[in-house]
């Protein structure tokens, strides 16, 4: 589902009242997160549920063409754990087609303060309805230090529940006023993934960096409406906790990129560079770079005309 460099962009009057308005705009400047207006319908939102268990079920438009080495790809063989599945936009195209709606990457844009926003990564998310599963708690991190081979510093993440979303389904809690912070004591281990992390570790850092900066930690538990979302900045720490209710808690993970974000080297104190699950997929830059603006796996979502 690619989209032509010349497609152009273009909101309803309705959509456009649903843009976040200058004071939203300032509220993400300052606190580092946001919550939409209702972007997608319910039946927008019923289909993204069919879809993902349609996907869950072994359906797929495509495939990767190969395996990247940190791929996030639960399988039934897995059991009754958290799931998250990378790449679905490119996987399934009913999933894309309601991700990609324009309304969705305008928001983004506004936000970002950015003329183009583009795919960067989505993970389908499904928590099971576990109060003790171990996997259902997501520990506090920041999306950013996974990113370190991006240029940008103002990617940022939209999470979609597929339904009412509160604190009893562990819903996403942020940080607030985090992505402000001046982060210290940071070395390699941040680029890894928090699922390869210990938990209280991330817990440490988080209350390192806010003494560091004379901060609090505000914790602001995000209370989502079925086809509302929250978006957040690369630099804000979030996680999420426990799922305590008896339904499953399912979401999709819609990472961004604004239109200026590219491959930088980024080399670790071993000498290698950090990799991102794109590097082994994109296609390559004239100078031989990972291309993160594919249109294979980073389609445009919004320009601005």
């Amino acid at each position: 589902m690619t989209i032509s460099p010349t497609q152009t962009f273009a909101l309803t009057d309705d959509e456009l009242a649903l843009l976040p308005s200058d004071d939203d705009v300032e509220h993400y400047a300052q606190h580092g997160w946001y919550l939409s207006k209702k972007i997608f319908t319910d039946d927008e939102v019923d289909e993204l549920v069919a879809a993902s268990e349609r996907y869950y079920a072994g359906e797929r438009s495509r495939s990767l063409p190969t395996r990247p080495p940190r791929l996030a790809y639960w399988e039934p063989s897995k059991g009754d754990v958290q799931r998250h599945n990378d790449y679905v936009h490119y996987e399934s195209d009913a999933l894309a087609r309601i991700l990609r709606k324009p309304l969705l990457g305008a928001v983004a844009a506004r936000l970002a303060k950015a003329d183009e926003i583009r795919v960067f990564q989505s993970t389908l998310i499904y928590k099971p309805p576990i109060a003790g599963e171990p996997s259902n708690v997501v520990p506090w991190h920041f999306d950013r230090h996974y990113w370190a081979s991006c240029t940008s510093e103002s990617m940022l993440t939209a999470f979609i529940p597929f339904h009412d979303c509160d604190e009893e389904m562990g819903t996403i809690t942020m940080v607030d006023g985090s992505h402000r912070w001046e982060e210290i004591g940071a070395d390699d281990t941040t680029t890894r993934h928090f699922a390869e992390r210990d938990n209280d570790d991330l817990e440490v850092m988080l209350s390192d960096n806010a003494a560091y900066n004379n901060a609090t930690v505000t914790k602001v538990p995000m209370i989502i409406p079925k086809g509302h979302m929250s978006f957040h900045h690369c630099r804000t720490y979030h996680g999420s906790g426990a799922n305590r209710s008896d339904r499953p808690r399912r979401a999709i993970s819609f990472h961004l990129q604004d239109g200026a974000n590219a491959f930088r080297p980024f080399q670790l104190s071993t000498g290698d560079l950090v990799a991102y699950n794109h590097d082994v997929l994109v296609r390559r830059t004239e100078d031989g770079r990972p291309d993160y603006s594919d249109p294979e796996y980073c389609p445009v979502l919004w320009r601005t005309a």
